[in-house]
């Protein structure tokens, strides 16, 4: 596979251009960072706080939901330019719930910013970024912040990056003083002491460093130059020699960062105004510009050969709709430009199902605020109106067939029944239903065959609450929720044969089949949901059929017979049968090998599996008690407790169904002093008697409906 970057001439244009996302945990300062990065390069003449107390709110929180709440709900794109330099920004959400816009940002962007608080460090949601930024091979730099908060420890921060995520990170800068007495930061590179003065930090002063920092950063240096010096052969001789020049100990740190083996880390306070101008220029010099990472596509109907994409405006176009959203003008959907250029009023083509579009409109964003360009060249990201397609659709302008790696989709695992209160808001329920599914991949819906009744799944309890208050709020639907639902699985724990003839002899032709084989449990480990093999020797069973079995296994799955659940990690093998000239089909095959299934599925030991979750919770060291009783109370295992600052952090896994309602209990028990985050971890067997009492409700259920 060729290197984008020896294929085409670098445009310096491009190696100006910086596509980064903001991620951390929840609370972190991402959106208060990316306010005062909007600031300081003019973008925005006013800074506004998080929570909107001015009534204003900040820039990238544009729903009223997300001002009301203070959390990022959806990525919002912006760009702004610092010194020479282009950034297009995207701001993620921290909560676990909308993991999905994460995900789609980090699936186009070239690098990102990961905030880490000073005061608690790398937390739970730290990790699923970090492994988020690891699917997608995405450089980084790191920014401590929150460093004027008490408790605040840049070194022990640091400490958590290298152990609990292995990343090899160094600090790039000191903190002059912390907490209350934060002024500024002290470069390890140039060596020198910055202060951010005035009433928004915007005036900078450089002066010498403090004598009693002196030694500290002589320390942190050399361990940052020992540690960069493995990717530069000449700052090694520099350093032999004696002073390594700036520009030198700069490309090394790059070098490090574009290969993924270094984190350079940046420290300072959002909220405080020290420390942004710094990271900026961090961003400018270490993370990657598009023609630093190569991108690659497949050719359609030739799906082994991978082709390199060039940043080159030049090529042909390649583009991935990455977002999707319903504007005030119609669908809004985000791409980002790859290779080619995109232009108002030309015509391009969806390559999963071949549908040519015009460009009517083209636009760049800054939050939900829009301009109207002519152009995108390769390495922007813009967006367009009024085309149709799915999140995650390959444009192409039709002189290429190719199709790029869509992002990875986590199942939901949560559920909730919903129902109108009035029936003449049922069709803006059936379009607030059909806006937000095609919008959010990880939001899903259907109607419960049985019951009638509409469900709507989703990656926990505040990501069902928000679309609920959306529904409300957008499209005026008042809803009647039923319990929460936990999406349940079953699976078996042995071996069992099965041997079903299946013979049908009615007036004409009739039907015979004959399937045999096994169905056997596949380790958790391995990843998948269900196998078929085909072990039949001397056609036993005609060729034509062998798909006709599989499709009578795979109709079993979508519910099993203990709770009605889908049914996972099951392998089914044939290997013996038996065919009739005349009686046999393609439905008579399907219908053995659904019974054959059946057959053996209830001697394979059936148990039912339950989602469990990793539940993290932090609070006053007062509470550890009480907040240990509420974990031990839900079936809780526990699997670490730490202690740090007079602050307990217990990390365990919970099934989720007993997680529900859990937030209520933790704040009336820690004075609200106390909060939590979880994320889908495992399958695991339920214990026998809430298998027992889960069946039991199954069958009544199933009785009423008979």
């Amino acid at each position: 596979m060729t290197s984008a970057t020896q294929a085409t001439k670098r445009d310096p244009k491009l190696e100006r251009i910086r596509n980064i996302g903001i991620s951390a945990h929840i609370d972190s300062g991402k959106t208060t960072l990316t306010e005062r990065i909007l600031f300081y390069t003019n973008k925005i003449h006013a800074i506004h706080e998080v929570r909107g107390k001015d009534g204003v709110g900040a820039t990238m929180d544009s729903m009223d939901l997300e001002r009301e709440r203070g959390i990022t709900i959806q990525s919002a794109a912006t760009y702004a330019t610092w010194k020479d330099i282009t950034i297009n920004i995207i701001d993620t959400p921290g909560h676990v719930d909308f993991t999905i816009e994460v995900e789609r940002s980090l699936r186009v962007l070239d690098s990102a910013i990961m905030v880490l608080c000073g005061v608690a460090g790398v937390q739970s949601q730290s990790i699923t970024v970090d492994r988020q930024m690891k699917r997608y091979n995405v450089p980084r730099v790191a920014f401590i912040n929150k460093l004027d908060r008490t408790g605040a420890n840049p070194w022990r921060v640091i400490e958590q990056l290298r152990e609990k995520l292995h990343l090899n990170a160094h600090a790039v800068q000191l903190p002059i003083g912390l907490e209350n007495d934060l002024k500024g930061v002290v470069d390890l590179v140039e060596m020198k002491a910055y202060y951010f003065e005035g009433p928004n930090g915007q005036d900078i002063k450089i002066t010498e460093i403090p004598d009693e920092l002196k030694d500290q950063a002589n320390e942190k240096r050399e361990a940052l130059l020992d540690a960069v010096s493995l990717f530069s052969d000449e700052l090694t001789e520099e350093m032999l020699e004696g002073t390594p020049s700036e520009a030198r100990i700069k490309e090394a740190i790059r070098r490090g960062v574009l290969a993924l083996k270094f984190v350079p880390v940046f420290m300072g306070s959002a909220f405080k105004n020290k420390g942004v101008q710094r990271l900026l220029d961090g961003v400018a010099d270490y993370l990657a510009s598009p023609y630093d990472v190569v991108n690659t596509a497949k050719e359609i109907g030739n799906e082994e050969n991978e082709l390199v994409l060039d940043s080159d405006p030049e090529k042909p176009l390649v583009c991935l709709a990455f977002k999707l959203e319903d504007g005030r003008y119609g669908q809004l959907t985000y791409v980002r430009v790859y290779q080619g250029r995109l232009e108002k009023g030309m015509t391009i083509y969806n390559s999963s199902n071949n549908k040519r579009h015009n460009i009517g409109r083209l636009v760049r964003m800054h939050s939900n605020e829009m301009e109207d360009i002519t152009k995108a060249e390769a390495g922007d990201i813009v967006a367009l109106f009024g085309i149709d397609c799915a999140s995650g659709d390959t444009f192409t302008d039709g002189k290429t067939k190719l199709t790029m790696e869509s992002m990875f989709v986590p199942n939901p695992v949560i559920s909730l029944t919903i129902e109108c209160k009035e029936s003449k808001q049922l069709p803006n329920l059936a379009k607030a239903l059909n806006r937000f599914t095609k919008e959010d991949p990880t939001f899903q819906t259907e109607i419960d065959k049985e019951s009638g009744q509409t469900i709507i799944k989703g990656m926990g309890e505040l990501h069902l609450e928000v679309y609920i208050e959306r529904m409300k709020r957008e499209y005026g639907v008042d809803l009647v929720t039923g319990a929460p639902q936990v999406a349940y699985r079953e699976t078996i724990t042995k071996s069992a044969e099965f041997d079903y003839t299946h013979k049908k002899q009615t007036g004409g032709q009739g039907q015979f089949s004959r399937v045999a084989g096994y169905i056997e449990p596949i380790p958790q480990e391995e990843g998948k949901d269900y196998e078929f093999v085909d072990k039949i020797v001397g056609g036993s069973i005609p060729r034509e059929y062998i798909g006709s079995c599989d499709k009578g296994f795979r109709s079993c799955l979508e519910r099993g017979s203990l709770i009605g659940f889908p049914i996972i990690g099951v392998r089914c093998v044939i290997n013996d049968g038996a065919y009739h000239d005349v009686d046999s089909s393609d439905m008579a095959f399907q219908i053995g090998a659904r019974y054959g299934f059946r057959q053996g599925f209830a001697k394979a030991a059936p148990i039912i599996l339950e989602p469990i979750m990793r539940v993290e919770v932090e609070g006053p060291t007062e509470f550890q008690g009480a907040i240990l009783a509420s974990v031990n109370q839900r079936r809780g295992m526990i699997l670490n407790t730490t202690e740090e600052n007079g602050y307990a952090k217990i990390e365990a896994e919970v099934p989720l169904a007993d997680m529900f309602g859990y937030s209520t209990v933790l704040r009336s028990s820690t004075q609200g002093k106390a909060e939590f985050a979880m994320e889908f971890s495992k399958y695991a067997p339920v214990p026998r008697n809430v298998a027992e009492e889960l069946m039991k409700k199954y069958k009544v259920n199933n009785k009423d409906e008979e």
